[in-house]
């Protein structure tokens, strides 16, 4: 599995509460937007059924 990156604009005080939040939950706040985004995926796929590869290549294939 491949490490990308990507810039995330956010205001100052909103990133200041996230960090906030990371500390508490013992994240860096890289770790927490990960964990929040993996619970973002569950929760969807929950609901609407698995992404499939087919599914995220349709997303990308959208954005062109």
């Amino acid at each position: 599995m491949a490490i990308k990156s990507f810039s995330l604009r956010i205001d100052d005080r909103l990133l200041d509460k996230l960090h906030v939040v990371a500390d508490y939950e013992g994240r860096s706040a890289n770790s927490q937007v990960l964990y929040l985004i993996r619970r973002c995926v569950e929760q969807y796929e929950n609901q609407h059924g698995k992404i499939l590869e087919e599914d995220v290549q349709a997303s990308k294939d959208s954005k062109k």
